[in-house]
């Protein structure tokens, strides 16, 4: 396992700085490369989170969902778990840049081998790669091509890494293609994951759902709960502020 430290923030020349959530939240990022999307945002609003929860993000980027989650809801500590090191760097550096290193860990290491302890979260959290490996084409960026398909962690990864993560009736929280949604939830029961809520995303009123945003709990009881449905990007929009 290797944890980033870091004395200084520095901005590579392919960095920029943007502005969130009226400036509450500044944020490395690629200016070409991969950037988040509005699914992180529409996740971290979407998962329960409780009172002195800890919280594991698995693929986090450059840290995107942490930040939101401590600066939105009550949890205790929040983990980041990356195998991309240059995006791993960028999460770090976004901890210091808002004040939140003491709050937020990042772990460079491979979903399919976490180097956490096993049952060391109340709650799990994923923004998966969508796309199966030969669906589609593969961007010529590696950091975007890493995100949107799986590559190098499939869905059944995710959900067995969920799985050894969480304390017993934890919580696992993702984003999925609405398309996909019957595959991912019988998936989850595979990995005694009971799907718990569901949140269908509509792009418009006038159009089919886009994603999906499911919870479901380690060795829960059946039973679904169906939200109301979510229209476009609902609070909260992804342009950045100079």
């Amino acid at each position: 396992m290797k944890s980033y430290r870091s004395p200084e923030i520095k901005l590579l020349p392919e960095e920029c700085i943007d502005r969130f959530l009226e400036g509450r939240l500044r944020l490395i990022q690629s200016k070409g490369g991969y950037r988040f999307s509005i699914d992180a945002i529409l996740l971290s609003k979407f998962v329960t989170i409780r009172p002195g929860d800890v919280v594991i993000d698995l693929g986090t980027g450059c840290g995107i969902i942490p930040l939101l989650l401590l600066l939105t809801t009550p949890v205790s500590h929040v983990f980041g778990l990356e195998i991309q090191e240059g995006l791993a760097s960028q999460a770090v550096r976004n901890a210091l840049l808002n004040g939140m290193s003491n709050k937020m860990g990042i772990v460079l290491g491979d979903i399919r081998f976490p180097p956490m302890a096993g049952g060391s979260a109340e709650v799990v959290i994923c923004n998966p790669p969508y796309r199966r490996i030969r669906s589609g084409r593969l961007n010529p960026d590696p950091r975007k091509a890493i995100a949107r398909h799986e590559i190098l962690t499939s869905i059944d990864d995710i959900l067995r890494a969920a799985r050894h993560l969480m304390r017993k009736k934890g919580r696992f929280a993702l984003v999925y293609p609405s398309v996909r949604l019957t595959d991912i939830l019988v998936r989850l029961r595979r990995f005694n994951l009971e799907p718990k809520r569901i949140q269908l995303n509509y792009p418009s009123l006038g159009s089919g759902a886009k994603l999906a945003l499911v919870e479901a709990s380690l060795g829960g009881n059946p039973g679904l709960e169906i939200l109301p449905p979510l229209i476009g990007q609902g609070d909260f929009s992804i342009a950045g502020q100079p």
